[in-house]
């Protein structure tokens, strides 16, 4: 961490503004300079992270209508802001949907519809037109500031746009076939991954690399972004951000999610989050009754073993992928969704929310051209302002680099019921949930006072006394 150096460089200026500037003026320079703090382990503990998709973010997909809108999130506990891509989008190739790309439509008002991935990156240091301007993302960085709040930009290393600069001025930066063709993204046996409006970058090439780090450094060093969630990191060879992430960190203190499940990006200084798809899958197997409590305790016996000396896994329900192509919340959840919401945040780790799930986002936005989520606040605004409150506040539910424990309560239900505990100094929370359609006894041999957080009623739990848990019903209990 670079505070040392950050304070003595804000104690001089500040001295030096005291004696040659008139009043006013040194508050602003100190306002500037201290508008947040790096971004530290504890900050990391207690956070939730928001996915926001500028373009349907609002009716008009701009920076400037989200960024009135971050006050709101820090109510959620937000406290980092992950940006979809905000780069400029490649006309050549560009999606518009399925196998159709855009210069194949010849209606003209039917193409400009189309608006194009955010992953097809054309320019990597420049703002997509679509969202604003470089001032008004600026503006977007200095308000999440000022609520204590960190951005980090979603980086697309594995690939660019076709009419990327790269793609003309250097050849040499991509994967070629063996007609010496510059090809889209292929799988190991050399066929298509199936983003064809995207082409593949070569990471043998030791000047792409020195590039791609340089774009990263522009917007660390001369933007001040608090770091990257990167796309398909996995696809990208570990060496590489071996070197990249330690030299932007020299620069600044950074966050940094891997957009994989791989516990060796997340060691020696690399990546501090990756994602947790295993969980994220297993979560919607048990909504749906294919899978039950014993297999998420297995599931977290294993990941223990799995991440132990690693980093720490983002929870979700959705984001935008899932909510785009595997369907809502309600969809693939439906009774199960909330129960499941406040398992990702009672459980290890830091939970997403994406833009839309706070106002009950409940259909499919689409990926490639204009559409906008609802903003009127129903039933998972005040439940995430609930858990948010609750994440930020309990050291119980501490899920980064020093996670409170996490220990598998014993039920003779083990089928049905999930329950865990965990502590942390003197906090302890118990979860527990039934993940089926039926109403489940079971016994507990628990003692102690505790509040259910949710009702705010006290229980007394007894040793081996009988209670009951309805369909899809959850309990989060604090001792007292």
């Amino acid at each position: 961490m670079q505070n040392l150096q950050y304070i003595m460089l804000t104690c001089f200026l500040c001295m030096f503004s005291c004696k040659e500037q008139p009043k006013n003026e040194t508050v602003e320079m100190q306002q500037t300079l201290e508008s947040i703090s790096p971004i530290t382990d504890a900050v990391l503990e207690s956070a939730v992270i928001y996915e926001a998709n500028i373009r349907q973010y609002s009716a008009e997909g701009s920076f400037n209508a989200f960024t009135r809108d971050i006050p709101k999130l820090k109510d959620l506990g937000v406290k980092i802001i992950w940006l979809m891509p905000i780069f400029p989008i490649s006309e050549v190739k560009r999606k518009a949907y399925g196998d159709l790309m855009v210069e194949d439509i010849e209606d003209p008002k039917e193409r400009e519809k189309y608006l194009g991935s955010y992953y097809a990156v054309s320019d990597f240091r420049k703002i997509n037109p679509e969202f604003g301007s470089i001032e008004d993302f600026r503006r977007l960085l200095d308000t999440a500031h000022e609520h204590d709040i960190y951005v980090i930009l979603d980086w697309v290393p594995n690939h660019t746009g076709w009419d990327h600069t790269w793609i003309t001025e250097h050849p040499d930066f991509y994967t070629k076939n063996a007609k010496g063709e510059i090809t889209d993204p292929l799988k190991e046996d050399g066929t298509s991954v199936g983003w064809e409006d995207v082409a593949d970058l070569d990471y043998s090439n030791k000047e792409m690399r020195q590039a791609m780090i340089a774009d990263m450094m522009y917007w660390v060093k001369e933007e001040g972004v608090d770091g990257f969630r990167c796309d398909m990191a996995g696809m990208v060879p570990t060496d590489f951000w071996a070197d990249a992430i330690p030299r932007l960190r020299a620069e600044k203190d950074i966050f940094m999610l891997a957009e994989a499940d791989k516990p060796e990006l997340t060691r020696d200084n690399m990546f501090e989050m990756a994602y947790g798809w295993e969980a994220h899958h297993l979560l919607n197997a048990i909504a749906k009754g294919e899978k039950n409590a014993k297999h998420f305790n297995e599931y977290m016996q294993n990941s223990a073993e799995k991440w132990v000396g690693g980093g720490f896994l983002m929870n979700f329900l959705t984001n935008h992928d899932e909510n785009s192509w595997a369907g809502t919340v309600k969809e693939r959840m439906g009774d199960a969704s909330e129960a499941m919401l406040a398992l990702t945040y009672c459980m290890p780790g830091m939970p997403l929310i994406y833009s839309g799930q706070e106002y009950d986002l409940d259909h499919r936005l689409k990926f490639f051209e204009k559409d906008s989520i609802p903003k009127k606040k129903g039933e998972v605004w005040p439940l995430l302002e609930k858990l948010g409150q609750l994440k930020n506040e309990s050291p119980a539910l501490a899920g980064a680099k020093a996670p409170a424990s996490y220990e598998k309560i014993e039920t003779p239900r083990e089928e049905n019921i999930i329950a865990f505990r965990r502590k942390n100094e003197n906090s302890e929370l118990i979860y527990l949930c039934n993940t089926g359609p039926d109403k489940v006894e079971f016994t507990l041999s628990l003692t102690g006072k505790y509040k259910d957080y949710m009702s705010g009623t006290e229980v007394d739990l007894q040793g081996n006394n009988t209670y009951q848990l309805g369909a899809w019903d959850y309990r989060i209990l604090l001792k007292m």
